[in-house]
């Protein structure tokens, strides 16, 4: 198996790869080979950016803005996939609501953001990619979750309810949809570097200097996108063809730590 372009030929839907995980995502499979969809809801110029870069260095991409809640924007997105590259083979969803507010202080507005986004997105998407996916001779969709949603942080309730509620539909996608040979995993993020839309400082304070060196993850530091970027790409990849209705952790050893 040639690993340098296992997915030369694929198609990929990232959703939320503007920045951080998702953009690490995009780039790694067009680096293995596949086209991509480059997706936001309103980071236009970011998607742009990505899809830019991809073509740059050989790859194929278009950006795509679109809300995932919104079923005729998905729609939209798939159709533009298919007229571009020819169809869908891979749907990574990413795409969440990362804010951290209490409970007492909590909106039903941002509850039901993070359900919404996380579980109906997830259910638009897979509508949406489904069909195309069946014509391909199978595919793998994969939901983006948070170490919160099972290990439980406070401020996070709205976030790991959305979050739950993906994995268990993945888990239901995984058995609905293996017959069609398509298979569906849930990836699980710990701890990790990145900028949260809306505080661009937040990657480089002195809270963050100091989780590096939290004793709670036995490997000593925070993850980078790139380290969820190579386990989604193997997730979607031909060597993990026998993988479905899977969660799957990359948290340095922090979830074990409870």
């Amino acid at each position: 198996m040639d690993m340098q372009n296992e997915l030369e030929g694929k198609v990929a839907i990232v959703t939320g790869s503007a920045r951080n995980i998702g953009r690490a995502t995009a780039e790694e499979l067009a680096h293995a080979g596949a086209a991509l969809v480059i997706n936001s809801v309103q980071a236009k110029d970011l998607c742009e950016e990505v899809a830019e870069g991809i073509r740059a260095k050989g790859g194929k991409a278009i950006p795509f803005m679109a809300d995932v809640r919104d079923p005729d924007a998905v729609n939209a997105m798939a159709a533009a996939a298919i007229k571009e590259f020819g169809g869908i083979d891979i749907m990574i969803h990413n795409a969440a609501v990362r804010s951290n507010i209490s409970f007492e202080d909590m909106s039903w507005e941002t509850f039901r953001d993070s359900v919404e986004i996380s579980i109906n997105g997830c259910f638009h998407l897979a509508k949406s990619v489904v069909p195309s996916m069946k014509q391909r001779g199978g595919g793998c969709i994969i939901g983006v979750g948070g170490m919160s949603s099972l290990r439980g942080s406070a401020g996070r309730s709205h976030v790991m309810a959305g979050k739950m509620g993906l994995n268990a539909f993945i888990r239901g996608l995984a058995l609905d949809l293996a017959k069609h040979n398509i298979r569906a995993n849930q990836v699980v993020v710990g701890s990790f570097d990145t900028v949260r839309e809306g505080n661009p400082s937040s990657a480089s304070t002195q809270d963050v200097q100091s989780m590096r060196r939290d004793d709670t993850i036995p490997l000593g530091r925070l993850g980078h996108p790139q380290d969820m970027a190579n386990l989604i790409r193997f997730v979607a990849g031909p060597a993990a063809s026998y993988m479905t209705g899977q969660t799957i952790h990359s948290n340095g050893g922090a979830y074990m730590n409870l």
